[in-house]
């Protein structure tokens, strides 16, 4: 009997999109048939850089059927304005999603029995429940962030953030053993943009408890017990189920919003063991140009060989004749791409070290990997989990932005040396891969947690 019809729907973020395309793969590979919903903007960049690399055939061929609805905002509105986008999508996707599932049947499709969403999309569960379909919740961060959305009334209790979620006090908090410090000024929703988009973000996260609660059957994530173990005792119904991986050949794609540069792989094939800079902050970070030259003029600094994602937006006027001109002074030293196969590379034994945003996905798979790092964090629960890296596993370190808030290219390099120089961080790079691997290898926690779900997903 063919297995039952779901539908996976991502928040859209390149970071939210990656592990849910992982965790589809696995359950196309246990036989159930899964539909994938991005927003318009999102499902037109995917299928894109599918184009252009590609590995269109690859995912339809892999069973995995692609499918869209509009996210409220207008064609030249900025998507990296996290509270505009929230407001937006929770306003106008509910209705949009409904009529996808009606269209869907219509045409013959089988009926969706499960939705499995991410737990920041949490109005589809409502949506979900009307149509009689059955609720995972997916839970795409560090389960540590989750925890502490989920004890925000004993924040406000304490005294630590008011009831519109701003610090109260100035100090740092752990809210378990195990589990990382967080200072109250990087709070997730307090470092999402603008302060007047904070009231939004803040709704958000505060009305995920509820929508857990009220019709997820059984909440999972991207994450692993020996990570986290101090957050999955305060969180024991979240299952991890991570390190998310499909496919050890990379031919599966994760849903990439920009074309792969392959080319990066060869060039990776020609350096020395251990001997690489890793540079990528993700899809959302933007540097002002003084930011994006001094990381520049650091990486040449090192005296390194080094690899680094350059997204066409990542930083504001970006000189095409300046960016020419960097590609010559480093050429046959550094690379620059605008974008890559981040879980290939991170795998590749010329990787030394990774420079980070430390988005929990990248940082999963830089984990996974046993690559150390150097954290740069950018906005949202990017503090949390650095604090994860320096303080709580120890495999990597945080580079430190001078009174201008800017990261020297001397604090750069000497932070690089650091990392890549230090056996004892290395080491324990090299033990978390490990227990990453044996957690997803038979028997492990995250194997048996992913059993449960295909179990429930097959009633």
């Amino acid at each position: 009997m063919a297995k039952a019809h779901i539908l996976v729907l991502p928040f859209p973020a390149q970071g939210h999109v990656t592990p849910l395309m992982e965790l589809s793969h696995l359950l196309v590979d246990h036989g159930f048939e899964v539909t994938f919903v991005n927003t318009e903007v999102d499902h037109a960049l995917v299928v894109a850089a599918l184009r252009a690399s590609g590995g269109e055939a690859a995912l339809l061929g892999g069973g995995i059927h692609l499918a869209s609805i509009p996210d409220g905002l207008a064609d030249d509105e900025d998507r990296k304005d996290l509270s505009k986008l929230i407001d937006a999508f929770t306003r106008h996707m509910p209705g949009h999603l409904e009529r996808l599932i009606v269209n869907m049947e219509a045409a013959g499709r089988p009926r969706a029995k499960w939705i499995v969403g991410d737990v920041s999309m949490g109005w589809s569960f409502e949506v979900a429940k009307k149509f009689g379909i059955r609720v995972v919740a997916f839970w795409p961060a560090a389960t540590a962030g989750l925890a502490i959305v989920h004890k925000i009334p004993k924040l406000i209790e304490d005294g630590l953030i008011d009831d519109k979620g701003w610090p109260r006090r100035q100090e740092t908090f752990q809210l378990a053993p195990g589990m990382p410090p967080l200072h109250t000024s990087q709070l997730t929703w307090n470092n999402a943009g603008p302060p007047e988009g904070q009231p939004i973000i803040f709704n958000l996260v505060v009305s995920q408890n509820k929508q857990l609660k009220d019709h997820a059957e059984m909440s999972v994530g991207n994450s692993f017990h020996d990570a986290e173990d101090g957050a999955f005792k305060l969180l024991p119904n979240i299952l991890p189920i991570g390190p998310l991986f499909a496919d050890r050949e990379f031919r599966k794609p994760v849903g990439n919003f920009l074309p792969e540069d392959k080319r990066c792989i060869k060039w990776l094939d020609a350096q020395p063991d251990r001997s690489v800079v890793y540079v990528a902050f993700g899809s959302m970070a933007i540097f002002d140009p003084r930011q994006f030259e001094e990381l520049a003029e650091g990486l040449k600094l090192t005296g390194r060989p080094f690899l680094w994602v350059v997204r066409p937006d990542f930083t504001a006027g970006l000189s095409k004749a300046w960016l020419h001109e960097f590609h010559q002074r480093v050429a046959g030293r550094g690379m620059v791409v605008s974008w890559c196969s981040q879980q290939q590379v991170l795998a590749h034994r010329a990787v030394a070290c990774f420079v980070s945003h430390c988005g929990w996905n990248s940082t999963m798979e830089g984990v996974r990997n046993g690559v150390p790092f150097l954290c740069w964090p950018y906005f949202v629960d990017q503090y949390l989990d650095r604090n994860y890296v320096t303080g709580v596993w120890r495999t990597g370190l945080a580079v430190s932005p001078n009174a201008d808030g800017i990261v020297t290219k001397e604090e750069l390099r000497s932070k690089v040396e650091q990392v890549v120089g230090d056996a004892e961080i290395r080491e324990r790079a090299r033990l978390f891969r490990g227990a990453a691997r044996r957690c997803v290898s038979e028997g492990g926690s995250s194997y048996e947690n992913f059993k449960k779900l295909v179990n429930l997903l097959s009633e």
